[in-house]
């Protein structure tokens, strides 16, 4: 199978922001295959779950090391995430043809467009998250458990039916729910941990149905696979925060190009 050059270098892009951050997986590559490549939306959101099953699954044996996972936060998200993704799955699966939705496109314009938000503002929610956290701890940590399989639940949506917001909006939401737990190492190895089963999960009803490119995919991992590497390594002496704040530069100009 020959490799596409051009897809093999947005995979690279993608894939060193990944694993840099932990986050621009489907905010990134979605859009890119999308308005540069003029795949359709359906085709996009399939072959990029499975995209970030593989390269996410690489990052995380590099940022998973040395417990940085939280498993306990992970798991909670599971719980809300994982559900609501195989109930989408049931419904592609079953008679409700997605690939016919038009809002598709629209949809994850509206996802990009928040996480893009959520990135910019992250460090604020965070500290706001802090005072509620020392000021009411004992409300806040009651709080916390069914919070978290809430916003997981919102995860699976999104993820289903855009593959955007497993990262990104995945990492705000934990900032805000555990804002001294959650340090910056922490923080991207639990939130890639969490995404590769939701990403599977999501992307099942996909491929199942035919819809992940195959060739596309196998020139798209060709470029991710040994960036998301060199991100993951690299994230270990160098802050993410300036990344992300161009991500977010990045994802507020393609998600209004999106409805142009």
């Amino acid at each position: 199978m020959m490799v596409d050059g051009s897809y093999a270098v947005a995979g690279a892009l993608t894939g060193f922001v990944v694993g840099l951050t932990g986050v621009g997986g489907g905010a990134l590559m979605t859009p890119i295959l999308l308005l540069f490549f003029g795949v359709a939306p359906v085709t996009a959101i399939a072959t990029d779950l499975w995209f970030a099953v593989v390269t996410k699954f690489v990052a995380a044996g590099i940022h998973g090391t040395g417990g940085r996972v939280d498993w306990q936060v992970v798991r909670r998200l599971w719980g809300g995430s994982l559900p609501v993704a195989l109930l989408v799955v049931m419904l592609v699966g079953y008679g409700v043809k997605i690939h016919k939705i038009q809002w598709m496109s629209q949809a994850i314009g509206v996802v990009v467009l928040l996480t893009a938000m959520g990135l910019l503002f992250a460090p604020a929610l965070q500290k706001r998250a802090r005072a509620r956290r020392i000021g009411q701890p004992e409300k806040f940590k009651v709080l916390q458990p069914p919070l978290t399989v809430l916003g997981g639940s919102v995860l699976g949506v999104c993820v289903a039916l855009t593959s955007v917001g497993a990262g990104a909006l995945g990492s705000v939401l934990l900032l805000y729910l555990y804002p001294l737990r959650m340090t910056p190492h922490r923080l991207v190895a639990t939130d890639i941990v969490h995404a590769i089963p939701l990403a599977v999960v999501a992307g099942s009803g996909y491929f199942l149905a035919g819809l992940v490119d195959g060739r596309m995919l196998a020139s798209l991992l060709a470029g991710s696979v040994p960036a998301v590497v060199v991100g993951s390594l690299l994230a270990r002496r160098l802050g993410g925060r300036w990344l992300q704040v161009a991500l977010a530069a990045v994802l507020l100009a393609v998600g209004a190009k999106i409805f142009v």
